[in-house]
Parts: C-alpha cells; sequence; structure tokens
C-alpha cells in the first residue's frame, strides 16, 4: 500500500542540498521512516543519484548498536564518503538511540559528547547532505531543534490528512462517505489503514497511546508516580476538545472528581509534555479587535482524531466537536497559525424594572482566526445551519468583524461553495479538505 505525502516531500526536495541538517519531527508512528527512506529515497534515485551515493543507517536495528556511540557514528559515516568530488545523501533513523558519552578528551568535563555534535560536525563536509529522524520523546522535544540552533532545518510530518487517505479507499473501491466517517472515527495513523478491521484499529490505537506515548512521556520525563495524573489528565482533554480550559480548572476538576489534590502548576507542566511530544496542540485566544493575545484560557486539539477516541474507548465520537478538531488540524497542515477568535462588543439592553437602556459587554468567539504570512481568515466550524437560529449564532460573531478579510463558514454538508449578501463563504467540509485552494474561493 502506498502513500503520497507530497506536501512533506516537496520540502525535502525543496530543502535538499542547502547546507543544514533536515530534521523531520512528529508524533510517533507517523510516518516519518517511510517519507524519508521510501519516499525521498525513491525520488533522489529517479533523479539520477546512485544507491551508493546514499547512506543509510538505522540505529534501533540491534546490528547497527555500535553506531549508537556518537564517536562510532562519525567514524562509520565518515568511512563510507569514497570520494571527495561526490556527493553524498546520509539518513539516519531512530537518532535517539546514539548515546551522550564522556568527552574523552577533557577530564571532568561536565559536556557530554550527543549525536547532536556528530551531525553538526558531519554537516561542515561540502560534499554531504545529512538526514535525521527520531520517533521516541526524546526526539520529538522541540528543545532538541534549538540544541543546532542555525544549522537545523525542521519538516514537521503529521499524521495523514484526509486528502491523503482518501485515495486508498478509492482504490478499495469505497467511497468519499467511507473514507471520511472513517477518517472522524480513526484519524490518520498510517498503519490504521492495513488494518482490516474496527476491532483491530481500535487495539491499535489504544495500545499507541497507553504502551508507546504516555510510557514515553514517563521515561523522559522521569515521572515515578505520574501515570494516572498523565492518563486523567489526558482523558479530561480528551472530552472536552475544542473547550477552553486552563490548568486552574482542571486541578479543581482533579480534585472534585477523583479527590486528587494537585496543584495548576503540575497541571501546565504535564500539559507541556503531551505538546512537545506532538500529541496534543494548544490555540491561543486573540482579541480581533484589541489585536491582543489572553494567556489563558486556552483550547487544546488532538493531533489525530483516532487516538482522542481511543482515549475515550470510541464512546464520545461526536461529530461537532470531531469536525472543528479535523479543520484545526488541516489548518495547522497547511502551515497556518490557527488562534481561537475572541469579539468584544456591546450592546444595549433595556432594564424593565427602571425602564432604562443599559449598556452590556457581551464577548463573542470565531472559532479560528487564520494567519500566513499577509494573509488572515475568520473561519466558524458549523456542523449544520439548518435554522435561522443556528445560522445567526454562527455568523453573529463574524458580522461584528469590520476588517476586509475573508469570513467563512465551513458545514459538515456536501454543499456548492457559495458567499452570502454579507459575503461570508459557505464551504462544504469535503470541499475545504481536498482542496487546497478552497478558502480563496
Amino acid at each position: 500500500m502506498e502513500i503520497k505525502r507530497d506536501n512533506y516531500l516537496k520540502q525535502l526536495i525543496k530543502k535538499k542540498d542547502n547546507g543544514r541538517v533536515k530534521i523531520i519531527t512528529g508524533i510517533r508512528r507517523c510516518g516519518k521512516s517511510y517519507l524519508l527512506f521510501t519516499l525521498f529515497k525513491n525520488y533522489l534515485i529517479n533523479s539520477g543519484i546512485s544507491k551508493d551515493q546514499i547512506i543509510e543507517l538505522a540505529l534501533d536495528e540491534v546490528g547497527n548498536s555500535k553506531y549508537r556511540d556518537p564517536f562510532e557514528l562519525n567514524d562509520y559515516i565518515k568511512s563510507r564518503i569514497l570520494k571527495t568530488d561526490t556527493r553524498y545523501y546520509v539518513f539516519i533513523d531512530e537518532i535517539q538511540f546514539c548515546d551522550s558519552v564522556p568527552n574523552p578528551y577533557v577530564k571532568d568535563s561536565k559536556h557530554k559528547i550527543t549525536f547532536i555534535d556528530t551531525v553538526l560536525g558531519l554537516v561542515k563536509l561540502k560534499n554531504i547532505d545529512i538526514y535525521i529522524t527520531g520517533s521516541n520523546s526524546l526526539m520529538l522535544s522541540k528543545d532538541i531543534l534549538t540544541q543546532f540552533r542555525d544549522r537545523g532545518d525542521e519538516i514537521h510530518l503529521a499524521p495523514l490528512s484526509f486528502s491523503e487517505v482518501l485515495p486508498v479507499y478509492q482504490e478499495q473501491n469505497k467511497s468519499k462517505t467511507e473514507a471520511l466517517r472513517d477518517y472522524f472515527t480513526f484519524g490518520g495513523m498510517p498503519y490504521v489503514l492495513s488494518l482490516d478491521t474496527s476491532k483491530e484499529k481500535i487495539q491499535y490505537l489504544t495500545d499507541l497511546v497507553d504502551e508507546t506515548y504516555i510510557k514515553d512521556i514517563i521515561e523522559k520525563n522521569n515521572l515515578r508516580n505520574g501515570k494516572e495524573i498523565l492518563d486523567t489528565l489526558l482523558n479530561f482533554i480528551s472530552s472536552a476538545i475544542g473547550s477552553l480550559t486552563n490548568p486552574s480548572k482542571l486541578a479543581r476538576r482533579f480534585f472534585s472528581e477523583h479527590k486528587i489534590d494537585i496543584s495548576h502548576t503540575t497541571i501546565c507542566r504535564y500539559l507541556n509534555f503531551f505538546e512537545q511530544s506532538y500529541i496534543l496542540e494548544s490555540s491561543r485566544r486573540y482579541d480581533v479587535k484589541g489585536s491582543m493575545y489572553y494567556n489563558t484560557p486556552l483550547k487544546y486539539y488532538f493531533t489525530d482524531m483516532g487516538l482522542r477516541n481511543a482515549r475515550l474507548n470510541f464512546r464520545q465520537v461526536e461529530d461537532t466537536h470531531l469536525m472543528e478538531n479535523i479543520i484545526y488540524n488541516e489548518l495547522r497542515c497547511r502551515n497556518y497559525k490557527v488562534d481561537v477568535g475572541v469579539i468584544n462588543s456591546s450592546c444595549n439592553v433595556l432594564d424593565t424594572k427602571h425602564n432604562i437602556s443599559k449598556k452590556t459587554k457581551t464577548q463573542l468567539e470565531v472559532d479560528f482566526v487564520v494567519n500566513l504570512g499577509h494573509q488572515r481568515y475568520y473561519i466558524q466550524s458549523a456542523f449544520n445551519i439548518a435554522d435561522t437560529n443556528k445560522l445567526e449564532q454562527e455568523t453573529a460573531s463574524l458580522n461584528k468583524i469590520d476588517d476586509s478579510f475573508k469570513k467563512i463558514i465551513i458545514v459538515k454538508d456536501d454543499i456548492v461553495p457559495h458567499h452570502d449578501s454579507k459575503g461570508i463563504l459557505y464551504l462544504g467540509l469535503d470541499e475545504f479538505l481536498l482542496n487546497l485552494n478552497s478558502l480563496d474561493q
């Protein structure tokens, strides 16, 4: 089963031979190795690069254990560079298996030699183009990128988008409706597409969260007694995706529902662990008229819907919330910065007791304020707008915005894109997910 990941492949091609380390990040099992060792390698070969010019090393293989020493890794790669006038492409998979070792040349040195030292040394060689991937929380941590300073380029890989999933279903003569239904339920982790039954998919996703992601976080952060807190916290976020929350509110919920007394500081730290491992992403609130950000509360979204549903044993599969999360993920895959919009306004309300009109402040929400360079869109996720009241509810905040940026409502139904009398664009979810230019209609 071949899955095309053209967006990420194009990024790698664009960064090819730029003199920097290409660092492929992303949640575990989202297809980083496949992108590099299959798709990008095939591209190189088809463009005339010989197999001898491609140096591949998977550090998770027992036979390559020797090269988990950064000095041995350095020596091995250099030993494969046979010609100084030939370009070599170095792929190192599971780089986090490379250990930190003492510097044998400096007594009592606190600085250990790591794979970062090795990679930054190799990239200085003029005839090497180097690519690395990793798939545990050490490599997934955003902190790792800062250690490469200005000598690394990140290619962040997300689980499969719906446009990447759909061709697989079409090859199996399944409909777009079936594909979207399964995408809402099982998400876009690549291995899920190779499984035949719902039972197999549920088991795989459940084990992935419990046996991989949670254990990764505990191991990396040395959380001896943290599993119960992590499990409970992730369940809280799972049941309230797209809802505003903050660490203090979550701490109170821990106490009221589980009699666990935990500080908001600890909650914040644990939420950061989930974000660093790319399981969750947070979206800040942005005052559209005041052009300012609020630090709290935030909204949290899951990187993959299947993982979210697995946390709740597939019991709370609410299309309204899942659709909002799917739209968020798609926008992030397109490299947009996504905030939660806030519209502060006031209106006159009649005080019947004193028969006078009072000014009352109100706060309306725009699901997404979407930015990329000079582009901006205001987007509402509306499962349906079947009646007048629902339509008025979804358009109320958009109609309060008086700038010239495009306003959009995305609905679940497959509709013909159109504008209303106030210029709001209405899109069906299918059109949005499958047409990269749908926002600009």
